[in-house]
């Protein structure tokens, strides 16, 4: 997609000197920017999250395997149901 953005002359020289280094385009550089910044923009998006979650468990008076071993018995109770509504329709 195509963008119009504003930069200043200094901007603008600066890549300008980058580009010639580098051979490579300015819009490249500008990409390789923009996808710098989105990679630490979701960086710290994630570490964000991580940072609300941890520990979460903490003040959980059960244990995690006996809560693990409860979440997946309501799953057989579910299979069970399923089973039953599938050999009430005779299938």
């Amino acid at each position: 997609m195509r963008t119009l953005i504003d930069l200043t002359d200094e901007q603008i020289s600066i890549l300008a000197e980058m580009a010639r280094e580098q051979k490579k385009s300015r819009a490249a550089l500008v990409r390789e920017g923009v996808e710098a910044l989105i990679a630490d923009y979701r960086m710290r998006r994630d570490d964000a999250a991580l940072d609300a979650v941890f520990g979460i468990w903490k003040d959980k008076v059960e244990d995690g395997v006996e809560y693990q071993q409860r979440l997946r018995a309501e799953w057989d109770e579910i299979d069970e149901r399923i089973e039953q509504r599938l050999i009430a329709a005779g299938e």
